[in-house]
């Protein structure tokens, strides 16, 4: 598609490039004009029918959005700026340079430039920084030709009017939903269809709670309040898939052992990748010395059976795996709420009765392999029993550091596989010379 198109913008052929996009998805529009050299997206984009053009530039990245700014005139600003939600204005206003942001603010009507304020005033990864003000609110004395008149009159401009909010002096009193009215009786009064069981987050809410809430109700919007539960705003579903996007890249970065980045891999330079990765790394190297530490204390063992060494990074490898199979368990737990920390002791003796099966298994199967290659009863004995106990305490440390984190207030992702990984090389080895001395009294 992207070929076809360049051929034909070559060839000036505009007609046939209008009719080959008018249908297509705006998604779909924005993923063509990335492949594009400027001149070329300037041109495509102004070929596009203006409600297309409109949600085209809501899916576009910043780098495309600022280039086409700069080449509309205000008139062209302003009424692209009517056709995009407010909630869509906001995201785009926070990728942009302050030069930017006021042209935008400036070609907004008052009423708009409000919305956005209030929106960015709002503490970031909240719910009120990720709500729209455009919804449908009814009043209680409605009657439903009346509802129905007013969302006719109103609902272009909604985000949607699937579901319409009831308020009484701006407090949230109900919902109820486009199904409800079209199947009721055009006289009857919204108050006597209205639901008046609303679930609805605070606009402080953080914004992983908001998603864990859509997830749990199957919800497509949800109401946002303030504090004295005045309704504000609703949060939309593509808003809260967004988010789920935003915070799943934000905690694989963490549990590989990263800063969080602000851009696409191609987008951020080499400098600031290898800043976001260097700190961690450094603290894990320099952590790594004290299981370096262990192994100078224990060289007289090496030098008495020399054959010691060769198990090191099967046991350290064996506590890393266990160790990270917990933790990312526990974390995604602990992301869909189906964990807290009141289940402490709950997920640690379930992980204390999986731990027991594991090591059990593992450790015969080395058991067994060492005895019948080495014939040495009591080199497979250690390597039995510093299995089980590297297992074992693999298994608690991964599910405990994740909930002693999130009961702290951080981000459970970063006890995740590096950490654990490096915390259990030091337990591994503990338990591995410990028990070896003790098998091994000549040493």
């Amino acid at each position: 598609m992207v070929e076809q198109i360049t051929e034909l913008l070559k060839e000036r052929n505009y007609i046939k490039i209008k009719s080959m996009v008018k249908d297509m998805y705006p998604a779909d529009i924005a993923a063509i004009l990335e492949e594009l050299p400027p001149r070329d997206i300037t041109i495509l984009f102004r070929l596009l029918p203006k409600e297309l053009a409109a949600d085209t530039f809501t899916f576009m990245n910043s780098d495309n959005q600022m280039h086409l700014i700069s080449g509309f005139s205000d008139k062209e600003l302003r009424e692209m700026l009517d056709d995009i939600f407010v909630d869509d204005t906001v995201d785009i206003i926070e990728e942009m340079p302050a030069n930017v942001v006021a042209r935008i603010l400036k070609n907004t009507d008052t009423e708009t430039r409000k919305q956005i304020n209030t929106i960015l005033n709002y503490p970031d990864d909240s719910a009120g920084s990720v709500m729209t003000t455009e919804y449908v609110y009814l009043h209680k004395a409605m009657t439903v030709r009346e509802a129905l008149e007013r969302i006719r009159k109103v609902g272009f401009v909604k985000e949607t009017i699937y579901t319409c909010y009831v308020t009484e002096n701006r407090k949230l009193i109900g919902i109820v939903t486009i199904l409800d009215l079209v199947t009721a009786d055009e006289e009857e009064k919204i108050e006597s269809i209205m639901d008046t069981h609303v679930i609805f987050v605070n606009t402080h809410e953080d914004q992983e709670e908001v998603a864990r809430k859509f997830s749990k109700y199957d919800f497509i919007a949800m109401p946002v309040v303030d504090n004295e539960e005045r309704m504000v705003g609703i949060i939309t579903i593509d808003d809260v898939m967004d988010v789920i996007a935003e915070e799943n890249e934000e905690d694989f970065s963490k549990m590989a052992a990263m800063s969080p980045m602000e851009d696409s891999y191609f987008k951020t330079s080499v400098f600031t990748h290898a800043k976001k990765r260097i700190g961690w790394l450094i603290f894990l190297m320099l952590s790594a010395t004290v299981t370096g530490t262990l192994l100078t204390k224990y060289e007289e063992a090496f030098k008495a059976i020399p054959l010691l060494v060769s198990f090191i990074p099967m046991l350290m490898s064996t506590g890393g795996n266990c160790g990270s199979q917990s933790s990312t368990t526990i974390i995604r737990g602990l992301a869909t709420g189906e964990i807290q920390f009141k289940d402490f002791f709950k997920v640690a003796f379930k992980e204390f009765r999986i731990s027991l099966i594991v090591s059990v298994i593992l450790s015969l199967t080395n058991g067994v392999r060492i005895f019948v290659m080495y014939k040495d009863f009591q080199l497979a004995s250690v390597i039995t029993l510093s299995i089980i106990g590297t297992v074992i305490i693999a298994k608690f440390i991964g599910c405990a550091l994740p909930l002693l984190a999130k009961k702290v207030h951080l981000d459970p992702a970063i006890m995740a596989a590096p950490l654990i990984s490096t915390i259990l090389d030091t337990c591994s080895m503990l338990i591995y010379f410990q028990i070896a001395t003790m098998v091994f009294e000549e040493l």
